[in-house]
């Protein structure tokens, strides 16, 4: 028997406990709420004080084996998508599998930045091909206020802390759950969004200048960026599966700025009802804002099984990915 598709068996969520909201950030710095509302959508965000992205992956994870009903042991693969790991080494993925004992899982980490979930789906549906049953476990993962300049109201009002998850099993062609992706780096574009410079000058460089470990965004070329590649991607993506944007139940998009979302809806010409957005609650969580959107919409029946759905990241690197399943 080959297994060469995928099924989603369950999905989870996890923030930290600790809510800034508009108001909060206005005693910071030159805002206000309704400066930021108007611009991005986001009322608050949830932000770390003792959590960290492993230990936010970790509650993640114990939710799906307790889901799914499965044991750490069952566990081959473990990914965590994130541009805000707990170190360089080891890697997040490896630290969660240690919290949880799941000793014969691979893990390791994969950063595409805001796309890291979509892209971290085309990585697991690869690693588990083969003749064999197997389960993996990705997690998209943030804790992103520890790259903020929280003076620079460019960006602080911007990002949150959070991490969302799914439980996947490999199952046979047949099942159809996978129907289509497409991914694409921007490369030469990087520069537009950094983040998170590492590494200190050495006695042997002629720059002692310090790196700079703290958001950088030219906020117009990225928008730019968003609201051009995500709709090419998509509709790439409905090509491959022979489908159009009316087949699609629900588009479950990164959330960067709900403005994005309606333009891209706009472009699209699809209603704004099938882009459900929460930047609202937890601001722009990278990696882990398409999960935590996802796993929000399934526990509250709006997202149901064989509704078709499309996934699709944007941001740093730059990078955009779009995978349309049916759930």
């Amino acid at each position: 028997m080959k297994f060469e598709d995928f099924k989603i068996m369950a999905t989870a969520a996890a923030v930290p406990d600790h809510v800034v909201d508009n108001d909060q950030l206005s005693t910071m710095m030159d805002t206000s709420d309704e400066w930021i509302t108007q611009r991005t959508g986001i009322k608050r965000r949830h932000i770390a004080t003792h959590e960290t992205t492993s230990s936010l992956g970790t509650a993640v994870a114990n939710q799906l084996l307790k889901k799914s009903g499965l044991m750490a042991r069952d566990i081959d693969l473990i990914v965590v998508a994130t541009m805000s790991p707990d170190y360089l080494t080891p890697a997040t993925a490896a630290i969660v599998q240690g919290n949880l004992g799941a000793d014969n899982a691979v893990a390791m980490d994969l950063d595409a930045a805001c796309s890291g979930f979509v892209y971290g789906l085309k990585v697991v549906r690869q690693m588990l091909m083969g003749d064999q049953r197997k389960h993996a476990i990705l997690i998209g993962g943030e804790t992103l206020s520890k790259l903020i300049d929280w003076h620079d109201r460019s960006t602080a009002v911007l990002f949150g802390d959070g991490a969302g998850g799914v439980l996947i099993e490999n199952a046979e062609k047949s099942a159809g759950s996978f129907r289509a992706e497409d991914l694409k780096t921007l490369g030469s574009m990087g520069q537009y969004l950094t983040a998170g410079q590492t590494g200190q000058p050495t006695p042997f460089t002629k720059d002692q200048t310090a790196t700079n470990p703290f958001f950088k965004m030219n906020g117009r070329r990225v928008y730019r960026f968003a609201v051009n590649e995500v709709p090419q991607s998509i509709n790439r993506a409905l090509a491959q599966a022979s489908l159009s944007v009316a087949d699609i139940d629900h588009f479950v998009l990164h959330q960067a700025n709900s403005r994005i979302v309606e333009r891209i809806a706009a472009t699209l010409n699809v209603a704004p009802e099938k882009f459900p957005v929460n930047i609202d609650e937890y601001g722009n969580t990278a990696a882990a804002s398409e999960p935590i959107l996802l796993n929000q919409l399934v526990k509250d029946g709006i997202i149901k099984r064989g509704d078709v759905i499309a996934l699709s990241g944007f941001g740093g690197g730059l990078t955009v990915g779009t995978m349309i399943l049916t759930y």
